[in-house]
């Protein structure tokens, strides 16, 4: 089979920032293993497959070791993908998912996003994780799959050293760390996810459906700017909108062939 890939830097208006994803354009998917493989052989944190489907695109993201329900700047990437070089003008894109219909529009040189929001469930801390961060949290909270830890300054997140065979041994899909921001930003964050192959994900849209609600109630605001501080870095505007969540960033391009697999 042979297939067009696309690598795209999401979140970011500069190329080696932001967050890359692979976006492979298929006739249909063939077997998961298939996918598996060609995902592990990219060895990106996210390669995100498309199949055209009656005007819109069935999606499915891959991590270099599993499957995704849902994988935010791989659909960024995907919706630049479609947008810019399969259908260039076009202003609206459905991918159909595992976690239900989502659509991106177009909005100036960003894409904005149109994603469910998660429901927050405080915890108690547990005993393992103020020693796998480094830091001590001053308040948890599980997102249905991951737990997202407060902590007191920005700069205790960007410096943050975790232990990741510690957090990967929590047995959840993974961390989140956030606190105020700084320079500008409304909050700040980063995300551990050894559990799924990914040490630190470098941006991450989906963890930003549970740190926009998170923030809103703290900060009684509905819109903000947000950073991830990973090593490469990347800028999501995000709003709450009921039960949705917006986020809107903007997507380089940087390689562009075709695969055999």
């Amino acid at each position: 089979m042979l297939a067009p890939i696309f690598q795209v830097d999401a979140f970011t208006s500069r190329r080696f920032s932001g967050n890359p994803a692979a976006v492979m354009v298929l006739d249909r998917f063939p077997p998961e293993k298939v996918l598996q493989a060609v995902a592990a052989e990219n060895n990106l944190t996210e390669t995100a497959f498309l199949v055209a489907d009656k005007g819109d695109y069935k999606i499915r993201w891959f991590t270099p070791t599993v499957e995704v329900p849902l994988c935010g700047h791989a659909t960024l990437a995907s919706a630049a993908v479609v947008m810019e070089r399969l259908e260039p003008g076009r202003e609206v894109v459905v991918f159909h998912s595992a976690s239900g219909p989502l659509t991106v529009r177009r909005s100036g040189t960003d894409y904005v996003m149109d994603f469910p929001r998660r429901t927050l469930e405080p915890v108690a801390t547990p005993p393992e994780l103020p020693a796998a961060l480094g830091a001590t949290p001053s308040e948890v909270v599980w997102d249905g799959s991951n737990f997202l830890a407060r902590l007191a300054t920005a700069e205790i997140v960007r410096n943050l050293d975790p232990n990741l065979a510690a957090i990967e041994r929590l047995a959840r899909s993974g961390v989140i760390v956030t606190a105020p921001g700084d320079a500008g930003f409304d909050f700040v964050s980063r995300y551990f996810a050894p559990a799924k192959g990914i040490p630190e994900d470098p941006v991450t849209g989906g963890a930003h459906c549970g740190l926009t609600p998170f923030w809103a109630e703290r900060l009684n605001k509905t819109a903000f700017r947000a950073f991830q501080a990973s090593r490469r870095g990347g800028e999501i505007v995000c709003r709450l909108v009921g039960d949705r969540v917006e986020l809107e960033g903007a997507c380089v391009f940087y390689l562009e062939g075709t695969v055999e697999f």
